[in-house]
């Protein structure tokens, strides 16, 4: 028996290998520094829509790249649709609106393409602030290929690409973004319940964002190494949070909009309808409707399953109560950690009043 990715590869080479910078269905997708690199995966619309995330283990031709010079792919490249974005700090529902955002003619939306984490790899192991710009360029061009002509992009790096955030807004001054986030509470109660699993997460989350220079609180080394896996993932969220902050207040609410988990869920319709105004699509009332209405919000972005707003609420009460304890003294750590550093944990411009 032939593998689904095995299948893919097979059919992965281009009948024209010219013409792959031009087409949306060949998703730029690792840049590797050695020769200045990009490799192309064939990822036609379906497959974006049963990849719980752009990596290699939910493409299946993932194993079967096009490798072209950079600059040839960046002459050689479709025109650029609009591009915005939806930047989050993790576990908030991003992945759920990312696919909301794929409707044929109006948007697509690219859940985590991994070239944008290969350049902040690239430049954790000290690539140079201009190599990495010119990159980061080219590969905003190359994922802003759109799939019909009129569509936008809309594209939600992970949550590790979030010190980019500002130059990629400067970069692309007609783009907008929002910045999505869960409470801090429901952040913590997610984290919790996901196990070793997710307190090791969290402390991958804080080394990275310890080396773009986001987790300056006062800690020591030895301090952080006496830190709890739930004060280290609070400290995360703080983090994220006050760079959201400060990208709200350098750009404005004209450009850059604030949304937590929560309201989105109360409120889809009004959230979906004012995202559309803020990243200049054109949604009537019904197709508004019925996307509130389709998978996105009814499905679980992981799995697939069945997943309404009542049973994330069920989930949530239920870690609630198994790790209350814990959750109720790290928030009150939190809340003091923030206040010592002048923080709120309200942000600014929010997208629904």
């Amino acid at each position: 028996m032939v593998s689904a990715r095995a299948q893919g590869a097979m059919t992965a080479a281009p009948t024209r290998p010219e013409q792959v910078p031009g087409d949306a269905s060949w998703l730029a997708h690792r840049y590797d520094p050695v020769g200045d690199k990009v490799h192309f995966v064939h990822t036609p619309r379906d497959a974006h829509r049963g990849a719980t995330f752009l990596t290699d283990e939910f493409l299946a031709n993932a194993n079967a790249p096009f490798v072209m010079d950079r600059e040839t792919a960046r002459h050689a490249a479709a025109k650029a649709a609009p591009i915005h974005f939806i930047f989050h700090s993790a576990y908030c529902c991003s992945t759920l609106l990312a696919r909301a955002f794929d409707i044929e003619g109006v948007s697509m939306g690219l859940k985590e393409p991994v070239i944008l984490n290969d350049l902040s790899g690239w430049k954790h192991r000290g690539g140079s602030p201009a190599q990495i710009a010119r990159v980061l360029d080219t590969s905003l061009n190359l994922l802003a290929r759109p799939f019909d002509e009129g569509e936008a992009i809309i594209v939600k790096p992970s949550n590790l690409i979030n010190a980019f955030g500002p130059a990629m807004l400067a970069m692309r001054p007609d783009a907008h973004a929002l910045l999505l986030y869960a409470p801090l509470r429901v952040y913590l109660g997610s984290i919790a319940k996901k196990g070793m699993w997710g307190r090791l997460w969290v402390r991958e989350l804080f080394v990275k964002l310890a080396r773009d220079g986001l987790v300056d609180y006062g800690f020591s080394p030895e301090e952080v190494l006496r830190q709890t896996d739930l004060q280290i993932a609070a400290i995360g969220w703080l983090a994220q949070h006050r760079l959201f902050d400060r990208l709200a207040r350098t750009y404005g609410p004209s450009r850059v909009r604030t949304l937590n988990s929560e309201t989105l869920l109360a409120r889809p319709a009004e959230s979906v309808a004012a995202l559309s105004q803020l990243f200049g699509l054109t949604l009537d009332e019904a197709a508004i409707t019925s996307i509130v209405a389709g998978d996105s919000f009814t499905r679980h972005s992981k799995g697939g399953e069945d997943f309404s707003r009542d049973d994330r609420i069920a989930a949530q009460r239920d870690a609630a109560i198994v790790h209350a304890e814990e959750v109720d003294k790290v928030l009150q750590w939190a809340e003091a950690v923030a206040a010592s550093a002048d923080q709120s944990l309200d942000l600014p411009a929010p997208l629904l009043d």
